[in-house]
C-alpha cells in the first residue's frame, strides 16, 4: 500500500484534532471522521471529510484509525466501548492524545488480544500553530513495522517523528516534554510579574531575551500574550498541562525518580485551574502573580 491508499479515521476534533485533519485532506487522504460533538465536525466535512454515525463504523470503514482525545479516561471510553469489537488484524490504532503510559499499555495489549489491531502512541508537541502549520514534533512508541507506516501517514503533520521504543515510550518521553513546557511557563509568568513591579516594560521581555540561553518557544509566544494580557483565542487550556503535570508526579512515583520542581509546578497549576482558568489559555497564569 502506498501512503496516500490508506483510507484514515479520525476521532476527536477539537482544538489539535481539526487543524491535523484538515492537513491530512489537504495531502490527499481519505478521512473518515467522528466526534462526540457532532457540531464539531462542519469545518472538516466542507474540507471532504466523511462523517460516521459511530465509533465502530467509522472503524470499520478506515485502514488506519487516529485518536486525538483529551485525556486516559477519554482514550479508554473510545478503545474500550467499541474499538476492540469493530477492529481486525489488519488495522493500526495512532494515538495522538497525551494519556498515561501504563494505561497505554494496557489498551495496547487488550486491543492486540481483542481483535489483532496493532497500536502506536504517537503524542505531539507544538501547539494548534504546529497543527496548522505541520511542524509538530512528535514521539513514538510502538513496533518499528508499524512506526514506519506511522512515518508516512503522518508526515503532514510533524516536522520530527523520533521512534522511542516499545508501545507507551512516546508517553513518557511527552511526559518528560510537558514537565519542562509547565515549569517554563510558570517561570515566565513569574518573571514577567516581576519585570513589570521593578518597572520594566515587560513587553519587550521576549525580544529583549531571543537568541539568548533563556530563551524558548513558550516564552516567544506566551511572553507577549502576558505582558498584554491577551487571553484569547484559546489554543491551549491549563486543565491539560496540569493533566500532564499530574502524570508527571505518578510516574515519578512509580519509578521513585525525585521530581520536586514538577510537584511544585503540579500545585500552582492546580491552583490556578481551581480559581476559575482550568478551560483557559496558560498565558493566564500571569493572574497567579498580579492583580490585574
Amino acid at each position: 500500500m502506498t501512503e496516500h491508499s490508506y483510507t484514515l479515521g479520525f476521532i476527536g476534533i477539537g482544538l489539535m484534532g481539526k487543524p491535523l485533519t484538515l492537513r491530512l485532506l489537504a495531502a490527499g487522504f481519505k478521512v473518515n471522521v467522528w466526534n462526540r460533538s457532532a457540531e464539531k465536525l462542519s469545518a472538516v466535512i466542507a474540507a471532504g471529510a466523511n462523517p460516521c454515525a459511530s465509533v465502530s463504523t467509522l472503524v470499520k470503514a478506515s485502514d488506519i484509525v487516529i485518536l486525538c482525545l483529551s485525556d486516559s479516561q477519554a482514550v479508554s471510553d473510545i478503545v474500550l466501548s467499541e474499538i476492540v469489537t469493530s477492529g481486525s488484524t489488519d488495522k493500526l490504532l495512532i494515538d495522538l492524545s497525551s494519556i498515561h503510559p501504563e494505561i497505554t499499555r494496557q489498551l495496547a495489549e487488550q486491543l492486540l488480544l481483542s481483535c489483532g489491531m496493532r497500536w502506536v502512541d504517537a503524542p505531539v508537541s507544538g501547539g494548534t500553530s504546529g497543527a496548522e502549520q505541520g511542524s509538530l514534533a512528535i514521539m513514538a512508541g510502538g513496533n518499528i513495522a508499524d512506526i514506519a507506516i506511522a512515518r508516512q501517514v503522518l508526515k503532514p503533520l510533524y516536522s520530527r517523528l523520533t521512534h522511542m521504543g516499545g508501545i507507551g515510550s512516546g508517553q513518557t518521553t511527552k511526559i518528560c516534554n510537558q514537565m519542562i513546557v509547565s515549569c517554563n511557563v510558570l517561570v515566565i509568568a513569574e518573571m514577567l510579574a516581576l519585570a513589570e513591579q521593578a518597572g520594566v516594560d515587560a513587553s519587550k521581555i521576549p525580544e529583549a531575551l531571543a537568541g539568548g540561553f533563556a530563551d524558548s518557544k513558550p516564552l516567544q509566544i506566551v511572553g507577549p500574550e502576558m505582558a498584554h494580557r491577551q487571553f484569547s483565542p484559546v489554543k491551549w487550556r491549563v486543565k491539560t498541562l496540569l493533566k500532564d503535570l499530574q502524570m508527571a508526579v505518578d510516574l515519578s512515583a512509580q519509578h521513585s525518580s525525585a521530581t520536586p520542581m514538577s510537584g511544585l509546578a503540579t500545585q500552582l497549576m492546580q491552583l490556578h485551574a481551581s480559581q476559575g482558568f482550568s478551560e483557559q489559555d496558560p498565558s493566564t497564569l500571569i493572574k497567579l502573580y498580579t492583580p490585574n
